[in-house]
């Protein structure tokens, strides 16, 4: 799934290639909004709100979408080849005389009045790379359960928004921790210094076209954990493992050292 990182990149290019411009194909291809006809309306701005994109357009409209594993949207000179996947998968199209956004596989899509954006985003916590970002706000919001897993509680968009299975690994390690320790038996000076590393983390990497939370450059040491098992790690050079952490109902594989976090780790 993507990051907040890549959400906000995505709304900046979606930004770029349709603010300011007027709608000369509209074609949403999901069948609640099919008949909706964005064609002649201005696209006046796209924001990114934790994973959510919303582009918002003249008439008090806001098209809302979430990329979730596999969705995107890819962007499109005139004549230029359409090579975002099969024509089937696209869910919609937004194209004015100088580009075109089209929306693949997206499993969120839906047509709003502005005015109500909160009712798909009312319920995030703050936003990691947005104006609403309070660090309180959310380490009060991660310890309102003290017996859930840091790694899990990381994921819950709404404690706190943008960080997805990367970040959790990747921030975990920084902390010195598991992702499976309870919240509740995070060291005070560590739970005081997660919102702050954690938004250090995705400012850094808000325009890098490649994730890097190492500052190493070689492609095989960009990242401290996540997608290195068994592979030795960079500070200590035991092999670093991976085992799914999730709630039964939705598993992601999830990257630690068995030497440089303590915590709870799954034993096999």
């Amino acid at each position: 799934m993507p990051e907040g990182d890549t959400v906000l990149q995505a709304a900046k290019r979606l930004h770029t290639a349709l603010a300011g411009q007027v709608l000369i194909r509209s074609d949403l291809r999901v069948p609640r909004f099919a008949t909706a006809d964005l064609t002649g309306r201005t696209v006046l701005d796209v924001i990114s709100r934790g994973k959510h994109l919303m582009t918002r357009i003249e008439g008090g409209l806001t098209l809302h979408s979430h990329l979730r594993m596999d969705g995107s949207w890819k962007i499109y000179a005139p004549g230029e080849r359409w090579r975002g996947g099969p024509t089937h998968q696209i869910r919609a199209i937004l194209a004015n005389d100088a580009h075109a956004a089209v929306g693949y596989r997206l499993p969120v899509l839906e047509l709003l009045r502005t005015a109500e954006e909160s009712k798909a985003v009312g319920h995030l916590g703050p936003d990691l790379l947005g104006p609403d970002w309070d660090p309180d706000t959310a380490l009060r919001n991660l310890r309102k359960d003290p017996a859930r897993s840091l790694g899990e509680a990381l994921l819950d968009q709404r404690n706190l928004a943008g960080i997805g299975n990367v970040y959790k690994s990747e921030l975990c390690f920084l902390l010195r921790v598991t992702p499976w320790l309870p919240v509740g038996e995070l060291p005070a000076e560590t739970a005081d210094r997660l919102p702050l590393l954690a938004k250090k983390l995705l400012e850094a990497n808000r325009d890098r076209p490649t994730r890097v939370t190492t500052g190493r450059p070689r492609p095989d040491e960009r990242l401290y954990v996540y997608g290195r098992a068994p592979r030795p790690c960079l500070r200590c050079r035991t092999p670093i493992r991976v085992a799914d952490q999730g709630d039964g109902t939705r598993e992601r594989p999830t990257y630690w050292c068995p030497t440089c976090q303590q915590g709870a780790a799954p034993t096999r």
